[in-house]
């Protein structure tokens, strides 16, 4: 029994092959698209050393140089609310 058989057969299961192809087309497009970032680095051969074609305009993931904490007024009256 082939597949479209099955499903010609078995009615119920067209929503769910449906389904399951559109979350596997789109979590295998999300991760060619996090491969081809920028981002990513998977080829040491031709850039050895990353960090020399960075852009100091671009902002940068999870690292902030000369960061300047001030808390926020909100927030420390809602600390003050709750004590």
């Amino acid at each position: 029994m082939g597949f479209y058989q099955l499903l010609m057969k078995k009615k119920e299961l067209i929503p769910l092959v449906f389904f399951m192809a559109v979350a596997a087309t789109g979590a295998s497009s999300f991760a060619v698209y996090s491969l081809r970032k920028t981002d990513v680095i998977l080829d040491r051969k031709r850039n050895p050393e990353p960090w020399e074609t960075v852009d100091p305009t671009v902002p940068t993931k999870l690292v902030t140089i000369n960061q300047e904490w001030k808390p926020i007024e909100e927030l420390q009256k809602v600390r003050k609310a709750t004590r």
